[in-house]
C-alpha cells in the first residue's frame, strides 16, 4: 500500500511539473553529455600521446659544409667522420637510448620529397641543403634533455631537435577544449541543480496540504520526502539516459563514420572506453537530482 501511495505520488508530481521536468531532463542531459565527452577526450588524449610520443625520435643534426655561420659548433665546417663516431659511440652507451638510426642527405631530401610533394616549396631545397643526422630513439620520449644537454654543444652538432615539439601544441589544442567543455559543463550541471531545487520547491508547495495531513497522521520526514526525491531522481535518470544516447551516438556518427574516416592518421579510442563512462554518467545522473532534491526539502518537510 505504501508503495502503491509513493507511485501514485511520483506521477501526480511528475505531470503537475511537466515543463519543469522537462528542463530538468534536458539540462541534466546537456551536462552529463559534456561531462561524458570530456572524460573521452582526455583518454583520447592520452592515447595519441602514446602513440605518437612512441613514434617520435630525436634528431641530433651535424653541420654540413653550407652551415659554417650556423653557430660556433659548425665555424670549422662539416662534421667530421670521427665526430660522428664518437657521438654514436657515447649515445650506444647511454641507458635511455634504445635505437639509432643513421639518415644521410639524401635519405632526408627523399623525406623531404614526401612530405611535401609537388608544392612550390619541394624545389626550394637540393640534397646538400639538408644536413645528416641520428634518429635518436628513447625508452623514455621526456628524457629529451638528457640527450640535448649531452651533445647539443659538441663540435659539428649543428642542432639537437626534439620531434614532440612537432605534435606538442596538438595536444595543448585538444587539452584546451577539453577544459572548455568541463568549464561549459560545470555551469550545465549548476543551472540543472538550480531546476531541481526550484522543481522540487514548487511541487513541495503544490502539495502542502498532503505532507500536512502526513505529518498529522505520524509520518516520518523521509516517507515524506520520498517521492519528491525519486521524482527528482527519475529525471534525472531520464536525462543521464539521453545523455548516453548523444554520447554513444556522437562516437558512432561523429567518430567512427567522419573522423575516422578523415583523419587515418589517429588511432581513435574503441568502444570499451565508451562502455566505461556510460555507468558512470547514469550514476551520477541519478543520485544528483535525488540528493539535491534531499538537502532542498530538509526544511520545508521536517516533522
Amino acid at each position: 500500500m505504501r508503495a502503491q501511495f509513493v507511485l501514485s505520488e511520483i506521477g501526480v508530481g511528475l505531470r503537475r511539473n511537466l515543463t519543469m521536468t522537462f528542463a530538468v531532463i534536458v539540462s541534466v542531459a546537456l551536462s552529463l553529455g559534456l561531462f561524458g565527452a570530456s572524460l573521452l577526450m582526455r583518454d583520447q588524449v592520452s592515447t595519441m600521446k602514446g602513440y605518437w610520443y612512441d613514434k617520435v625520435n630525436v634528431s641530433i643534426f651535424f653541420c654540413n659544409k653550407n652551415d659554417a655561420d650556423s653557430g660556433a659548433n659548425c665555424a670549422k665546417g662539416a662534421a667530421t667522420q670521427q665526430q660522428k663516431d664518437d657521438i654514436k659511440a657515447e649515445l650506444g652507451r647511454l641507458p635511455i637510448v634504445q635505437k639509432v638510426t643513421y639518415e644521410s642527405s639524401d635519405q632526408a631530401y627523399k623525406h623531404y620529397k614526401e612530405q611535401f610533394g609537388d608544392t612550390p616549396v619541394a624545389g626550394l631545397v637540393t640534397p646538400d641543403q639538408l644536413p645528416e643526422s641520428y634518429r635518436v630513439k628513447l625508452k623514455d620520449p621526456t628524457k629529451f634533455t638528457v640527450i640535448k644537454s649531452a651533445f647539443s654543444e659538441r663540435p659539428g652538432v649543428m642542432e639537437v631537435q626534439d620531434q614532440r615539439d612537432t605534435v606538442e601544441p596538438l595536444f595543448n589544442l585538444l587539452n584546451g577544449m577539453n577544459i572548455a567543455a568541463l568549464v561549459v559543463m560545470g555551469l550545465m550541471l549548476v543551472v540543472a541543480l538550480m531546476l531541481i531545487v526550484n522543481t522540487v520547491r514548487v511541487s513541495a508547495f503544490s502539495r502542502r496540504r498532503e505532507t500536512g495531513i502526513m505529518r498529522l497522521v505520524g509520518a516520518s520526514s523521509f516517507y515524506i520526502q520520498m517521492p519528491f526525491i525519486l521524482e527528482a531522481a527519475i529525471a534525472g535518470l531520464l536525462g543521464a539516459a539521453f545523455a548516453c544516447v548523444l554520447i554513444v551516438g556522437g562516437k558512432y556518427v561523429l567518430v567512427n563514420n567522419w573522423l575516422a574516416k578523415k583523419i587515418q592518421v589517429i588511432n581513435f579510442i574503441g568502444w570499451d572506453s565508451v562502455v566505461t563512462v556510460l555507468p558512470l554518467v547514469l550514476l551520477i545522473g541519478l543520485l544528483m537530482p535525488a540528493l539535491a532534491a534531499f538537502f532542498a526539502l530538509r526544511k520545508y518537510l521536517k516533522v
